[in-house]
């Protein structure tokens, strides 16, 4: 996985949910908090998540076959959609049975200095792993908002990262506020209460993430950026005048298709049109390096063709 795929967020995050699901299921079985057992699971979860991530970048790095001649770069977006579908089942749905059960069925928290512990140690670890995950993110962000970098990013772990940290350090607030209320009041409804909202807050995160993924799955074009790069490298004012049409497609977040039409003159040679589709291919290459697979067709400019 390229450095772009945020393996160094994954890897912290990872660590931090290993150790934070440890530290959550202990303070639930001295406290029978029902909270703590929903953030057990969602960061057990969570822990799986960013091991498929790693699964998916390690996959991807395959090299291309007869059968699969375009190699398996999108092996990152079926993982990255793998892991929707965790969260929400797991996770989410986890979540709402236990907080059910705990409005039907409430009782007391016991030993309350475990659970509160052990959600303030679980903040402070998932602090770190998200800023870890917004520090890689800046690199690539550019000017974008965050909504614009989830939205139009072809690398899909930093958003699934960023997006699992900020649910988790959200559903820590809520299970802390569920086990306060809790102890302040002495019902244990509460505590099914912040159970309930912590499932609602993943199953939302599940779905976002499900329609990002999905999209990437059915084939994204190049941004904005890249294709005005590429109809301008493809132009050379000389043999080749302007660009019919052009389709991109992301075979994988680092590795786009070219199809373009390009308009030559009727009068060029087969030589000058094939050097021509080379020297731009090379442009191409230089002014979007992920552009490796390139297919040029030239023809004879007709306005009324285009119509």
């Amino acid at each position: 996985m390229s450095a772009s795929g945020g393996t160094k967020a994954i890897v912290a995050a990872l660590a931090a949910n290993l150790a934070i699901a440890v530290a959550k299921f202990v303070a639930f079985l001295f406290s029978g908090s029902s909270s703590m057992l929903a953030e057990s699971v969602h960061s057990l979860a969570d822990s799986g998540n960013q091991g498929l991530l790693l699964l998916g970048g390690k996959k991807a790095k395959r090299e291309a076959t007869p059968q699969h001649p375009f190699g398996y770069g999108r092996e990152r977006y079926i993982y990255a959609f793998l892991v929707s579908i965790v969260l929400f089942t797991v996770g989410g749905m986890f979540a709402i049975y236990e907080g059910i059960e705990k409005i039907n069925h409430p009782h007391p928290i016991e030993a309350w200095y475990w659970p509160v512990g052990v959600l303030v140690f679980a903040i402070i670890a998932e602090s770190f792993s998200f800023r870890t995950a917004i520090k890689e993110s800046n690199e690539i962000r550019g000017k974008q908002t965050w909504t614009q970098f989830v939205r139009r990013a072809k690398a899909p772990e930093l958003p699934v990262v960023l997006l699992e940290d900020l649910g988790a350090l959200v559903g820590l607030v809520l299970a802390l506020g569920g086990v306060g209320l809790a102890l302040l009041t002495g019902n244990g409804v509460w505590d099914g209460i912040g159970t309930l909202c912590i499932g609602v807050l993943l199953i939302v995160i599940a779905i976002v993430l499900a329609a990002e993924t999905k999209s990437l799955l059915l084939g994204e074009a190049a941004g904005i950026e890249e294709i005005e790069k590429i109809k301008t490298a493809l132009v050379d004012g000389d043999v080749v005048t302007r660009v019919i049409h052009m389709r991109t497609l992301h075979l994988g977040p680092e590795e786009l298709l070219v199809a373009a039409k390009i308009a030559v003159e009727g009068n060029d040679t087969a030589t000058q049109v094939a050097d021509a589709i080379n020297a731009a291919e090379a442009r191409i290459r230089e002014a979007v390096p992920i552009a490796r697979v390139i297919y040029l067709e030239p023809d004879i400019y007709r306005p009324e063709a285009t119509k």
